[in-house]
This record gives structure tokens, C-alpha cells and sequence, in this order.
């Protein structure tokens, strides 16, 4: 499919990106089972072995999207808070558009 046509059928793709890319990410923490700690993409844990500060954010936000504020707060105490500022992140993308 040639450019032209492709931003004819996903004309808001092209004018931001980054709106999907947060609600993809979203999406695959929201279906992702969050007591399976067998996986990780952090660089630090990768190398090291060791947690960085970071570690918990992706577990935490998914026991948040799920209304588990205990286990989320118990995995990261910032995951909370993160999940609010892409939310309001996604929303003032889409009012831009």
C-alpha cells in the first residue's frame, strides 16, 4: 500500500503516533498476567541480575488497571500515579486531534 493511501485509512496515525503507542502499551499491561515475574525487558535486571528502581512499574500499573490498589501499590509505589499521567497523557493527545 503506497503512503498516500495509508494515510487516507489511518489519517490520525500519521498526525500523532505517540497516542497509540501509549494506548498499545496500556493494552498489553491490561492483558498480561501480573503475577508472572518469569519475563522482564529491563536492561539493568537483564545484565546485572539485580532490580533497578524502575522494576515493578509494568506489574504495578497492570494490578492498577485491574483495581488491585493493594498488589499494585505493593509491587511500586509509583505505579499508581503513572498510570494516571498516561491516561492523562492519551486524553490530551486525542483533545489535540
Amino acid at each position: 500500500m503506497s503512503a498516500p493511501k495509508r494515510q487516507i485509512i489511518f489519517p490520525r496515525f500519521y498526525k500523532n503516533p505517540e497516542v497509540y503507542i501509549w494506548i498499545a502499551g496500556l493494552l498489553f499491561l491490561a492483558f498480561s498476567n501480573p503475577f508472572d515475574h518469569s519475563y522482564t525487558i529491563c536492561p539493568v535486571k537483564l545484565i546485572s541480575g539485580y532490580s533497578c528502581p524502575g522494576c515493578g512499574l509494568g506489574h504495578s500499573i497492570s494490578f492498577a488497571l485491574r483495581g488491585d490498589w493493594e498488589h499494585s501499590f505493593a509491587e511500586h509505589w509509583f505505579g499508581i500515579p503513572a498510570l494516571g499521567i498516561i491516561l492523562f497523557r492519551i486524553f490530551r493527545l486525542l483533545r489535540q486531534n
